[in-house]
């Protein structure tokens, strides 16, 4: 159990590798089209001219503050409440190299089906997780209100 939340310092760490990769294309392309930055408040279609590569860095930055946070909630439910069992921690770590895997294809070639498969498994990892928690709620609840015989 010390090591439980272990997996979520990665993906912030992982987070912040892909915020590092979104300034070092997006800077470069921003200064390509103008040296005025604040154009492209101005000028919102200005956005179209930055390359795929710059914007598919930024897309990947933008998801990683999605489904994530559901991740980050469900592992901090489960330590707080002692619901650590190993197959959690395996299934937590493989989210963590599923979404990995999706930032590495979303900013090289960003093919849609893959990404959206990798998507749907980790999102079946965190249903897993979650029905866990909520089993167990559930039956600490009947137990403690007598509805079932927790002997």
């Amino acid at each position: 159990m010390e090591n439980f939340l272990t997996p979520v310092l990665a993906l912030i760490l992982w987070t912040f590798v892909m915020w590092t990769l979104m300034y070092i294309r997006r800077i470069p392309a921003m200064n390509a089209i103008t040296n005025n930055t604040q154009r492209f408040i101005e000028e919102p279609e200005l956005a179209n001219q930055i390359p795929a590569k710059a914007r598919w860095a930024a897309d990947n930055y933008n998801h990683l503050h999605e489904q994530p946070v559901i991740f980050y909630a469900l592992m901090f439910y489960l330590y707080l409440n002692k619901l650590t069992p190993d197959w959690i921690l395996y299934l937590a770590w493989a989210y963590v190299a599923i979404r990995v895997i999706h930032s590495l294809v979303q900013v090289s070639q960003n093919k849609v089906l893959i990404r959206f498969s990798l998507f749907a498994l980790g999102s079946v990892c965190l249903i897993i997780m979650a029905l866990y928690a909520a089993g167990y709620l559930v039956g600490g609840v009947l137990v403690s209100s007598g509805v079932i015989n927790g002997a």
